[in-house]
Parts: structure tokens; sequence; C-alpha cells
């Protein structure tokens, strides 16, 4: 367990920084605001991140994050995924921003933590 949270942690350190977002697409459909994003992992492998929807909490409540799940591969693209989630559409949708932030069972990732990459 211990060597594999230092490998997990050289590979974050190692790619963050060719992580990207291309596209974003979000549609209401009913009751619900689904959002539809690109995203690049470089070469890191999905299961070592989590992609997620953000938004600030409002009048003090909790903010939301919502995973999104990892669909197919973009054609042409190595590393390449679109992921997408569905929220109510009680809020306005630029309240919600897509980021991926390192994941790992055992690990603890604070919202400080340098290595979130937020789609803007």
């Amino acid at each position: 367990m211990g060597m594999q949270l230092v490998n997990w942690q050289r590979a974050m350190e190692q790619q963050w920084s060719n992580l990207r977002f291309v596209e974003v697409k979000v549609a209401t459909d009913g009751g619900n605001h689904v959002f539809e994003v690109q995203v690049y992992l470089s070469g890191l492998d999905p299961s070592t991140v989590r992609v997620e929807l953000y938004a600030d909490g409002v009048m003090g409540s909790a903010p939301v994050r919502q995973e999104m799940k990892r669909g197919q591969q973009l054609v042409g693209a190595s590393g390449g995924y679109v992921y997408s989630a569905a929220v109510p559409a009680v809020r306005p949708t630029a309240d919600y921003t897509a980021r991926v932030i390192p994941h790992r069972s055992g690990a603890v990732v604070p919202l400080e933590a340098a290595r979130i990459l937020w789609q803007r």
C-alpha cells in the first residue's frame, strides 16, 4: 500500500500539468441540467482522478460535489474521455464548474491542494 501511494503521488506530480479541459456542453432536459465535458488526462490512468461538478453552497448549505461518470474515450485522442453528470435544474448552469481532483482510496485530498484543475 505504501509504495502504491508513492507511485500514485509521483504520477500526479509528473502528469498533472498536462491535464486539460477541451469542450464543455450543457443542456437542460426536463428538470435536470446535463453536463458533458471532454477531459485529456495526459498519461494518467482514469482511476487515479475524479472528475466532478462543483458549485458553492448557498445560504449556508454545503457545496455541491457531483461526481461525473466517465464515458467513451475520445476518438483519436490518447487519454481523452467524455465525462457527464446531471444535476437538478434548481440553480443556473453558470453556478457549476467541472474540476479534476486526484483520487485514490486511502489518500486525503484537501480543497487547498494545489492539484485541482478547474474548468474555468
